[in-house]
């Protein structure tokens, strides 16, 4: 008995793909990254180093600098004006970073319950001070605060206050700085809490509302924790800016009265300018990076970040 065999498949003439080598793709990457890598090199990191390298002499643009070796460092660490200037800029972050921070959460829930076209005015009414230049919000700020005509002490005026040197009082002049340092960083972090807010699945609100959760439950064990990692991201990014926060103290103040709004950068700054040799602010502005960069690893270990558990 004879047995029928099945046709045998026909092979294909075409070869048979070889999968790329690893190294292969990992060179277009440093390729693609390369352009990023060199401006990321000339820009900061060159100029760090170069920085650590000026701080160790004593130099100047119009005479020949000398080797101090920690000179600088140690007049920076025994200057009070120095520290004071970091424990006013922790005080000042201490309002500022907050009032952001809840401002922009309740705006974003705001938003999240209107409707589309109402939602979309909202956005870009609250992302308008963020393209607002730090100097023009200055200049509106002292005329808000001006003595005799300004905004503030005409409302306070119809109360029956009487009117206050916001800006003219040591007791007054930095809690003033915050209002408009919160008015400038309040749109873009009130657009990254509403990203945040939109990506969490509403499945999990639709079912702990059934459960019979309110809203404030809701906000506390949902919300919240998953919006871990924004809050994170956002109190870094606000603690950093603000600490740093020079135009407003400048243009509003120039650091008075009595130094009681001498934040660290403008202190910086006007060491810079005043000093015939520029060791003691480079020593200064390094120092201050290693505080920040302190404070922000503290901060990142305090409070730790975790993975999405949504893909």
């Amino acid at each position: 008995m004879t047995t029928i065999q099945a046709p045998a498949r026909p092979t294909s003439s075409r070869p048979r793909r070889r999968p790329k080598p690893a190294h292969r793709d990992n060179r277009i990457a440093f390729l693609m990254l390369a352009p990023a890598l060199v401006l990321l090199g000339i820009f900061v990191l060159w100029p760090l180093v170069y920085a650590w390298y000026v701080s160790f002499f004593n130099w100047s643009f119009y005479t020949e600098s000398t080797f101090v070796g920690l000179r600088n460092f140690r007049l920076v660490l025994a200057d009070p004006v120095f520290w004071a200037s970091i424990g006013r800029g922790l005080r000042f972050s201490v309002i500022v970073v907050p009032g952001i921070m809840i401002l922009a959460f309740a705006f974003a829930n705001l938003v999240k319950t209107m409707g589309s076209r109402m939602a979309t005015w909202l956005k870009v009414s609250i992302y308008i001070p963020t393209v607002i230049s730090g100097v023009i919000a200055s200049i509106v700020f002292v005329l808000i605060y001006e003595y005799r005509q300004g905004l503030l002490n005409w409302l306070i005026s119809l109360v029956g206050f009487e009117n206050q040197p916001w800006l003219g009082s040591a007791s007054t002049a930095l809690l003033a700085l915050t209002a408009p340092a919160i008015w400038l960083g309040l749109g873009l972090a009130s657009l990254i809490m509403l990203a945040g807010l939109l990506d969490i699945p509403e499945s999990y609100f639709e079912s702990a509302e059934l459960d019979g959760a309110k809203w404030w439950q809701r906000t506390v064990f949902i919300t919240i924790p998953l919006m871990r990692n924004i809050g994170l991201y956002l109190l870094v990014t606000s603690f950093v800016a603000t600490i740093q926060q020079y135009e407003l103290p400048l243009i509003m103040t120039q650091g008075g009265p009595t130094q009681s709004t001498l934040l660290p950068n403008l202190h910086i700054f006007l060491r810079f300018t005043n000093d015939v040799t520029v060791g003691y602010s480079i020593a200064a502005a390094l120092l201050l990076f290693v505080v920040l960069g302190g404070l922000s690893a503290v901060i990142f270990r305090v409070i730790n970040s975790e993975k999405a558990v949504d893909g």
